[in-house]
């Protein structure tokens, strides 16, 4: 009875989603949007925020617009979604011709478009796309340290990252188990679980927090030291990494059934739901200063989905699945609630992210927030298709 409950307010909160996206998706089908934020972008000055064309073609986040509409389209079935959804996809092709610009974020590029447009549709130039990015992914892997590249080196830089690898790549590497379900090819789903082990040695400490970047050695693969990242600090528990970690690694266990990621997800999980503050909104950082509160509603969105994942696994006791369950509907009723613009003066939904805590920009809009937002409703709401 209180599932259905549960899903009842999902689909009212869907259905205020859909109705707001119908016109921002017309309004923006030419763009690539990234983020908005007031002052910088506020043309008119009365509030409106609108979403700039892109960050660049390479920029990472560029998989999530599309990613949005394709999942208003499993659940619509409006067509409409699904040709606007086409015009980033087709953009990225670009990326691929330029290739320097591209790094391990190729999974948060194709996977919400390419592999979803193929899942969905069948379209098969779009299982090409999605089998290219799978190959320059795969291409990343560091066989003596067991790991996937992050970024690369920028010229004149002076910076060394041929050894660096970061939580987030927990969810690129969905793209390698796409690949290898898709071509019967396990040395791609191998790579990934390569990588998944060592994250699950490396990144994760006793408590369950994650760490955000650890540097290898790229010649023996031995561990040189770890960054805070776009955390508070080194030590700190940024919790976007928090969130990929959780979220990654119960993916991970869905496609492989390996039951040491389901036992990592959950640990991570712990710790998230035991540091939730009482009004559900999630700081940039578990371990950042009380003053100045920098949120970073991403987080708690990418969290809600992973913990709605683990909810519905069989292999997890049910005390636990009602306990993530229930950490889900605070984090997504929070939002809804105190940081969720439904305005049609607003392009976006969620109000308060934060790209890293030491960064210029805080408490604004990201394209990836609202993505992660409308996947979480979908879950609770008990939409079936899977984006990742």
């Amino acid at each position: 009875m209180q599932q259905e409950k549960e899903k009842l307010w999902a689909g009212e909160v869907f259905a205020e989603f859909e109705k707001k996206m119908e016109k921002v998706a017309e309004k923006s089908k030419d763009k690539i949007p990234a983020l908005a934020i007031d002052g910088v972008h506020d043309d008119r000055g009365d509030g409106t925020k609108e979403w700039r064309a892109d960050d660049g073609l390479n920029w990472w986040t560029n998989g999530f617009w599309g990613g949005m509409l394709w999942m208003l389209y499993a659940e619509t079935g409006k067509e409409r979604y699904g040709e606007i959804a086409r015009i980033s996809e087709r953009k990225l092709d670009a990326c691929f011709e330029s290739f320097l610009g591209l790094h391990h974020d190729v999974g948060f590029m194709w996977m919400p478009t390419a592999v979803a447009d193929y899942r969905l549709t069948g379209n098969r130039e779009a299982r090409k796309r999605g089998l290219h990015a799978a190959d320059l992914l795969a291409g990343r892997f560091n066989p003596a340290g067991g790991f996937i590249r992050a970024w690369n080196d920028i010229p004149g830089s002076g910076d060394d990252t041929r050894g660096w690898a970061i939580i987030d790549c927990m969810f690129n590497i969905t793209l390698l188990y796409w690949a290898s379900e898709e071509t019967k090819d396990p040395r791609f789903r191998q790579i990934a679980m390569l990588h998944a082990d060592t994250v699950r040695e490396n990144f994760i400490r006793p408590d369950g927090s994650v760490k955000h970047i650890v540097e290898f050695d790229p010649e023996t693969g031995a561990v040189r030291r770890d960054y805070g990242g776009q955390g508070y600090g080194e030590g700190s528990s940024w919790t976007r990494g928090q969130g990929w970690g959780l979220y990654g690694f119960a993916l991970s266990f869905l496609h492989t059934g390996k039951a040491e990621y389901l036992e990592t997800a959950e640990k991570i999980g712990d710790y998230f739901a035991a540091n939730i503050p009482e009004d559900g909104l999630i700081p940039v950082d578990f371990c950042q200063p009380a003053e100045p509160l920098w949120y970073d509603d991403t987080a708690a969105a990418v969290a809600a989905c992973g913990f709605l994942e683990l909810s519905g696994m069989e292999a997890v006791p049910e005390d636990k699945r009602i306990f993530y369950r229930e950490a889900a509907l605070k984090l997504l009723k929070a939002l809804d609630e105190k940081h969720c613009d439904w305005t049609e003066k607003s392009d976006c939904f969620l109000t308060h992210c934060s790209g890293s805590y030491h960064g210029e920009q805080h408490n604004h809009t990201l394209v990836y927030a609202d993505s992660f937002f409308l996947e979480a409703i979908l879950k609770l709401k008990g939409a079936p298709f899977l984006l990742w």
